[in-house]
């Protein structure tokens, strides 16, 4: 687990970023920690994987998910990345934010802090949407949808 924040950007308290933000029983911000239940699932073969058009609220501890993505053309993404259509090499500190965090876009080219359980961090920009609504095609490399609470980095980051 890693810690997400906003660096530049206004994404702690900020009303633009509330658009795709988990709430959990009809108002108000859920705390960081808490489970987001999925609209759905989405069937991939034999397994199923949730669907989620949400990520929990940003604020300077929330909770992530750091995972590894190769974002150069024949990597995992499949597709070049979301924000600049360009593929990156993997010297880049780049990442893709689950689709509530992505939030139609409205972080990227925008920089974050990542920061690990042992206090280490980097910060990264944003130039990818981790879907977490659609996946197991070709459009994303046969892979399921992306959790609500991922952060996919480049292996620079």
């Amino acid at each position: 687990m890693a810690n997400l924040s906003c660096i530049n950007g206004k994404c702690n308290d900020d009303p633009a970023v509330g658009t795709h933000i988990c709430s959990v029983g009809g108002g108000g911000s859920s705390p960081p920690s808490q489970t987001f239940k999925s609209f759905g699932t989405l069937k991939c073969g034999v397994k199923s994987f949730p669907q989620f058009r949400c990520s929990p609220p940003v604020t300077s501890s929330t909770k992530a998910s750091l995972t590894l993505n190769y974002f150069s053309q024949g990597g995992d993404g499949g597709s070049p990345s979301e924000c600049d259509n360009k593929y990156h090499d993997n010297s880049e500190r780049v990442v893709a934010l689950s689709t509530g965090w992505y939030d139609n876009g409205s972080p990227c080219g925008k920089m974050i802090r990542i920061t690990a359980s042992n206090g280490r961090s980097v910060t990264a920009k944003v130039v990818d949407d981790c879907d977490s609504v659609n996946g197991c095609d070709s459009e994303h490399a046969g892979q399921p949808p992306c959790n609500n609470n991922i952060v996919d980095g480049s292996s620079s980051v």
